[in-house]
């Protein structure tokens, strides 16, 4: 597939980093599964992989963390 970033580069399997912060709440989740641009270096995250970042999101928030870093878990 095609960046729809730049544009010139494809999109490979591989993973990334997603930053997510609401309020006073920053939550890092590393190795969720992705498609890379090989050009630019663009993440691309599928729907699903999403669904699980956003769910572990509600969780630090209900827990009242602030800060954390958390490892993506497929199920």
């Amino acid at each position: 597939m095609k960046c729809v970033i730049c544009k010139h580069g494809d999109t490979r399997p591989g993973f990334t980093t997603s930053t997510l912060t609401r309020d006073a709440i920053i939550l890092v989740v590393r190795n969720v599964p992705a498609r890379v641009c090989e050009n630019c270096g663009e993440a691309h995250i599928d729907q699903d992989a999403a669904s699980r970042v956003l769910v572990a999101a509600e969780d630090a928030a209900q827990a009242g963390v602030q800060v954390t870093v958390r490892e993506y878990v497929a199920i």
